[in-house]
């Protein structure tokens, strides 16, 4: 298990020199000055972007929910080629606020950061977001890579989601948002009020300024907000997240009434719901927007497509319909890179492509010296139904329609039902875990449909199998088991393969249909639990996991 001094000594290096990681599973830029969609295979559902005072340096976030690290900021020259560089909330949802902090440290599914925005105002980048259930906040800081704010709450109350800013030429600053139906009752409204200059507080009353119900325009939501020319403009989705499509609306005033046209729709493409997203326009004069598709199991992946403004209105892709391919946006860069997925764990920081599923904890997991991260056996409630309540479940987002992940790992457990392993999580889910039963280990195979709903999860027996090591002492002795899994996905399918040398696998359980969770898509990674009792905790070391084709 133990990596080289040298590997270590060079993860030791200053945290800010990275490599670019370019995926073997999905790249967009096709090398020859065009990009394939989508720009990010993977679920950054609710993308919003902007532009440093460079011009060419573009920011990324997007929706988190209840997992953490949150809000993850993402960096590209080209629009196309993209890396995680940060997180907005390190730590959790909400630093510096204790009830808010203890509410999250509990999987909140499909709470927490809905829709955010970013965007840069004299010399700071800003992002604001609704959590449905307490209100809209804001963070900030002037290096998009450096330290952002502690959160702070704009408006409190309940139903606010997707917020956006707009500062005026006149330094006024007006909110836009929408209204999550489960809270508040009614959707398909769009809202604009005044804050104050600085963003901080609400000093209007908010105005309706949009109404999709009754009509094609239902389900209205994710608004941004923009001024162009004089105009003032919001451009939303509408008609439903799978079956949508892209409005565009515009007014002399921030407060209507507003002009509304379909400037982006499925068409005769396969690229089902192509809408919420930001309008970029960059320093070479050219105007982009990016936006997601929901592809179910997959989440919500990440499309660029060029906008015309010829005829007055941002008409997006090729008429109104999605690209599949097509030219670069210009740029002085050509590097080619993606957002990190396999991990050598040899950094004595988590990789960037992780999250837990609440807010953090240190006894969830932490890096090691020794070249693996250990995830420690979280121990589980007296009523235990399934993973769905697990916080300490470290995951990452699919990163392709079709990809292998093999991981080489540890367990160590010092009492009996402990076990860790790998895990594909979802309203469905499915874990290969080596659990300790006596002096030796069982190989299981978990699986839970319904989770969300408590439904208990069932476990087949795959092998028994023989402790590598035990320790010779005899204070809280453990037995350690050294095994590599495996997870393979397509077509939105997984099953799982094991073997004992890392050189021949066997295929194990069935090949089982992947689920989405609430409101993400299916993750996968690693799980660690035991139950409840007085007992040491035992933990998974994780060596490394690689993503192939």
């Amino acid at each position: 298990m133990m990596k080289s001094v040298l590997t270590f000594l060079i993860a030791m290096m200053p945290l800010w020199v990275s490599a670019q990681y370019k995926s073997a599973v999905w790249s967009p830029d096709n090398g020859d000055g065009t990009y394939s969609n989508p720009v990010i295979n993977a679920d950054y559902s609710d993308p919003d972007v902007c532009v440093g005072p460079s011009g060419e340096d573009y920011y990324m976030t997007a929706s988190s929910f209840q997992c953490i690290p949150g809000l993850p900021i993402l960096h590209s020259k080209d629009l196309v080629n993209w890396e995680i560089i940060n997180y907005a909330l390190p730590w959790g949802l909400y630093e510096g606020n204790e009830e808010l902090m203890h509410h999250y440290s509990t999987p909140q599914h499909g709470n927490g950061v809905w829709a955010p925005s970013i965007r840069y105002h004299q010399g700071e980048y800003y992002i604001y977001w609704g959590d449905p259930d307490y209100g809209v906040f804001m963070v900030k800081t002037d290096n998009p890579a450096g330290k952002w704010s502690a959160p702070y709450c704009v408006i409190k109350g309940k139903g606010y989601i997707d917020t956006t800013p707009l500062w005026d030429d006149d330094g006024r600053c007006y909110l836009v948002n929408a209204w999550a139906n489960s809270r508040s009752k009614y959707a398909s409204v769009l809202t604009v009020r005044e804050l104050s200059p600085d963003g901080k507080q609400a000093i209007g009353q908010p105005v309706i300024v949009f109404d999709g119900n009754g009509t094609e325009n239902r389900t209205c939501e994710g608004p941004k907000f923009y001024k162009r020319d004089g105009w003032y403009w919001i451009m939303c989705p509408a008609g439903g997240v799978p079956t949508g499509f892209q409005l565009a609306m515009r007014s002399k005033s921030p407060y209507g009434p507003y002009e509304h046209k379909i400037v982006l729709a499925q068409g005769n493409t396969k690229i089902n719901g192509p809408h919420q997203g930001g309008w970029i326009h960059n320093k070479y004069g050219e105007d982009w927007f990016l936006h997601f598709q929901d592809k179910e199991a997959y989440g919500r992946v990440v499309h660029l497509n060029p906008v015309d403004w010829s005829t007055g209105w941002p008409v997006m892709g090729k008429n109104g319909e999605p690209v599949a391919r097509y030219q670069k946006p210009r740029s002085s860069s050509d590097l080619v890179m993606n957002p990190v997925e396999s991990d050598e764990f040899d950094a004595p920081v988590m990789g960037k492509q992780w999250q837990w599923h609440a807010n953090y904890d240190e006894k969830f997991g932490v890096p090691t010296a020794f070249g693996t991260f250990r995830i420690y056996t979280h121990k589980l409630s007296e009523d235990f139904k399934n993973f769905w309540e697990v916080p300490n479940l470290l995951l990452q987002k699919t990163p392709a329609d079709q990809f292998t992940a093999t991981a080489k790992l540890r367990m160590t457990s010092k009492a009996d039902n402990q076990m860790g392993g790998l895990i594909m999580m979802g309203h469905n889910y499915y874990a290969l875990v080596v659990k300790r039963v006596g002096k030796k280990f069982q190989l299981l195979m978990l699986t839970c449909a319904n989770a969300d709903k408590g439904t208990l999860q069932t476990e087949s027996l795959i092998a028994t199998l023989k402790p590598t090591e035990e320790d010779k002492i005899d204070y809280k002795p453990g037995i350690h088991k050294d095994i590599y899994l495996r997870l393979s996905v397509s077509d939105s399918k997984v099953k799982f393969a094991w073997s004992q040398d890392g050189k021949k696998f066997k295929n194990c359980g069935d090949t089982y249909q992947m689920k989405e969770g609430k409101w993400i898509g299916a993750k996968f990674g690693f799980v660690a639990v035991e139950p409840a009792g007085k007992a040491d905790r035992g933990w998974v070391d994780a060596d490394w996991i690689r993503i192939t084709p």
